[in-house]
Parts: structure tokens; sequence; C-alpha cells
């Protein structure tokens, strides 16, 4: 990643830090990039933050509004309406973002196998 730094930029969207996500977008860090250690883009990891205005300039600037993030699951449209942004969920939808097909009933019922480290009793 060229002209910044990836790290900066994801915990900045997340902050809702736009000046400093400026920064790093224009510096050509891909804000496209799900990191091995965060699996989130920018653009839905701020999104659940609530940092709207971070989520529009992300899209306005080249976020894929069709990427998900492999921690939660969530595409950025699914994230907007977790997190109740209708602003961002109609500019999403104008860049053509869909529904995610629906998920078959038995996986909706499976629990996950796996637990993060902190939440085991």
């Amino acid at each position: 990643m060229s002209g910044g730094n990836w790290k900066e930029l994801f915990i900045a969207a997340c902050e809702g830090d736009l000046e400093l996500v400026r920064y790093h977008v224009k510096g050509g860090v891909d804000i496209n990039y799900a990191h091995p250690e965060f699996l989130a883009t920018p653009l839905v990891a701020c999104m659940l933050a609530q940092q709207e205005a971070v989520a529009q300039y992300l899209l306005a600037n080249g976020a894929n509004p069709h990427l998900h993030s492999e921690f939660d699951g969530l595409n950025p449209l699914q994230a907007a309406r977790k997190a109740g942004l209708k602003a961002v969920e109609q500019q999403l939808l104008a860049l053509g973002a869909q529904e995610p097909p629906p998920r078959p009933l038995a996986a909706r019922a499976e629990k996950p196998k796996w637990r993060l480290p902190f939440l085991r009793r």
C-alpha cells in the first residue's frame, strides 16, 4: 500500500476522523482492502461505528459497495441498515448495492462452532 498507512485509515474511519481519512485516501491508501488482522473494510467498519459522514466520503471516493466483511459477514447495505444510517443506505442502493441471497433455514439455525477467546466461559 503506497502513500499511507492502512491501519491508521481504518482506525480514523471508525473514530469518525474525516480529515485523517481524506489524507490517507488522497495519499493512495486502498480503501477496499480488508486487512487480515481486522477482516473488514473501512466502509463496513465505519458504518457499524455510526460514522455516517466517513461512510459517505468513502463511497464517493471509490469504496466498493458490494464487498462484505469477513469478520461478521455483513455487506455494506446490511451494515448501513444495522446501524440505522438511512442516507448511506440510499447512497448504496443508488450505487447498485443488492441484498445478499437468503441463507438456507438450516444455516440460520446453526450456532457458531467457535468463539473468540475472551467470550469463553
